[in-house]
């Protein structure tokens, strides 16, 4: 965990050297690399001690809204989240447990989604409480075909 170094300096600069030095030409193909790992593992990668979670979140919400694909964005953390907190997949069973678990990734899903998509973010997850998908579901990739039935495509 960081101790504040992470917001001194030119972070967004630092953020992208840092991207640049292990061989990626965006923070977006960091990620794609490591499509289930959570958001403070890939800021550690990164910079253990002067890079946050949140500054990987607003870059690649950043690169997102500048490549026109929040969609993919939303998705992508989507499955971070799920697999950060159902590492085994979705539960058979919504007991006190698993519903922690369920509501703990779906509600910072929607917290970390841009706030002109969060009513959406909303209804998707009221869907997926409604109708869950099938038991042991852990999408490994934004490209997931379930992900890409709640969260289509919208942007050209």
């Amino acid at each position: 965990m960081t101790d504040g170094r992470s917001w001194q300096g030119n972070w967004k600069v630092r953020l992208h050297e840092r991207v640049r030095e292990r061989g990626f030409a965006s923070l977006t193909a960091f990620a794609k690399a490591r499509p289930t790992a959570s958001l403070v593992a890939l800021a550690e990668e990164l910079g253990r001690d002067d890079i946050a979670g949140v500054q990987v979140l607003s870059g690649l919400l950043a690169e997102a809204e500048q490549r026109k694909q929040v969609t993919r964005f939303e998705r992508d953390v989507l499955v971070r989240m799920l697999s950060q907190d159902l590492p085994h997949g979705w539960p058979a069973v919504l007991d006190d447990a698993n519903r922690f678990a369920v509501a703990k990734a779906l509600s910072g899903w929607i917290a970390y989604t841009p706030e002109d998509h969060q009513a959406r973010a909303r209804r998707i997850m009221m869907g997926l409480l409604s109708h869950p998908p099938p038991p042991g579901w852990r999408p490994l990739s934004p490209d997931d075909e379930l992900l890409l039935t709640l969260l289509p495509d919208e942007e050209a």
